[in-house]
């Protein structure tokens, strides 16, 4: 391996330096010990969630959905309440949307909400 003068350090600080290949960064991480010396983040995923729509519109209750969707849950609980459009809404979304091939059953619980089991979120 390559000694770095002086020179060669000040160069790559007055740079954004960027390693010329994968194989590059792999040995540099590996000689670092990198994955030892940076623990993994992990995110705290409740199994289960209660999501409360009332007074929400359509937009916003989609938006809330989604994002649970994405944050890991593998369980809610999705109020939507007894009437109003959100209960109309919530069986077709989950049936007929994006929505759809995240959700793998959902049952209605009683007349205003939904027991909802998604699919294990691989990001």
């Amino acid at each position: 391996m390559k000694q770095l003068t002086d020179a060669d350090i000040a160069q790559m600080a007055g740079s954004n330096f960027v390693p010329d290949c994968d194989a590059t960064r792999r040995r540099v991480r590996s000689e670092l010990k990198l994955s030892t010396r940076i623990p993994p983040i992990t995110k705290n995923i409740p199994e289960h969630v209660i999501l409360d729509l009332h007074h929400n519109t359509e937009e916003q209750a989609w938006n809330k959905i989604m994002n649970l969707v994405i944050s890991g849950t593998r369980r809610a609980t999705i109020i939507t309440g007894a009437s109003g459009i959100l209960h109309q809404k919530f069986p077709q979304w989950a049936n007929e949307s994006i929505l759809s091939p995240y959700i793998i059953s959902y049952v209605p619980i009683n007349n205003g909400s939904f027991d909802v089991k998604f699919k294990r979120n691989k990001h």
